[in-house]
């Protein structure tokens, strides 16, 4: 089982002996970044950093007048030894017709949930899927043993829970005669805190809180999870360090499960089940 992560900054250099690989977020192409990439940043780093595998995130809603510009990137991108995260089937879709040789990332966030969808996709020459976070480690275990696809499953972060292509936090401003450039809202049913954060392509929810799924990388390394996903949190080199060696020694060592309660009790989905009901 390999570590990726996803950084606030482009210091990579501190983290390249503990982790396998990194994500970086495609300028004017990805959401949900504190820092993104060009594509001669992208093709320096793919030179500097040779044993890292690079993520390319291209995750969000691609337009027409957006293709163009989208066909050279990829060709560009299919010359480099990267992976490329896609959000928008325009990405399968002219990777098929451009005849490009491409390592793809399924990564369509809520919909990754199922091994049939997840086989259907590695029929269609996809690689790998960054699995949802809405699905219960029972499920995760369930796609390991049914599907062909290298799987990934993010551990820690503080992770999204939504998008939206409006300008929300812009039009909140107009309303209230405020100027935040990002909003915190508590949600009613569950009393729980989001950052509202406007970017360029739309807006964004995240969780105020730090998912903690550290106490089951054992499970997931049991089951053959390929990759193990931990976006920047504070603390995280010294995270990064210790699960580096928690994932070498076979995740044997309790004292690491025991150290990183500490980021909370917040495992997510991971033993939740959603359940559909109708309201009458």
């Amino acid at each position: 089982m390999k570590l990726v992560v996803e950084l606030n900054s482009k210091n990579i250099n501190n983290y390249k002996e503990y982790i396998d690989g990194v994500i970086l977020g495609l300028h004017n192409f990805s959401v949900f970044n504190n820092i993104s990439y060009t594509i001669d940043e992208i093709k320096d780093i793919s030179n500097k950093y040779k044993d890292l595998e690079l993520f390319i995130k291209i995750d969000k809603n691609i337009f027409n007048n957006e293709i163009d510009s989208l066909k050279e990137i990829l060709i560009e991108l299919s010359k480099l030894d990267v992976k490329i995260m896609f959000y928008d089937l325009s990405i399968l879709e002219l990777v098929r017709k451009l005849k490009l040789d491409c390592d793809l990332v399924w990564s369509q966030t809520h919909m990754v949930t199922n091994y049939k969808t997840c086989n259907y996709y590695y029929d269609k020459g996809v690689k790998s899927a960054l699995l949802s976070k809405e699905i219960t480690l029972e499920e995760i275990k369930n796609i390991n043993k049914l599907s062909n696809i290298n799987t990934i499953v993010e551990v820690v972060s503080k992770p999204s829970v939504g998008y939206s292509r409006r300008k929300l936090v812009t039009n909140y401003n107009k309303d209230n005669n405020s100027n935040f450039k990002n909003l915190v809202v508590r949600e009613k049913v569950t009393n729980k805190d989001y950052i509202v954060k406007e970017e360029n392509s739309g807006t964004g929810f995240i969780l105020d809180e730090v998912l903690n799924g550290t106490s089951v990388i054992k499970d997931l390394y049991e089951s053959n999870t390929n990759y193990i996903l931990m976006r920047e949190i504070d603390g995280f080199l010294e995270l990064v360090k210790d699960t580096k060696s928690y994932i070498n020694n076979k995740c044997m060592d309790d004292n690491y499960i025991y150290k990183y309660k500490k980021l909370g009790d917040n495992t997510g989905f991971f033993f939740k089940n959603t359940i559909y009901r109708v309201i009458k």
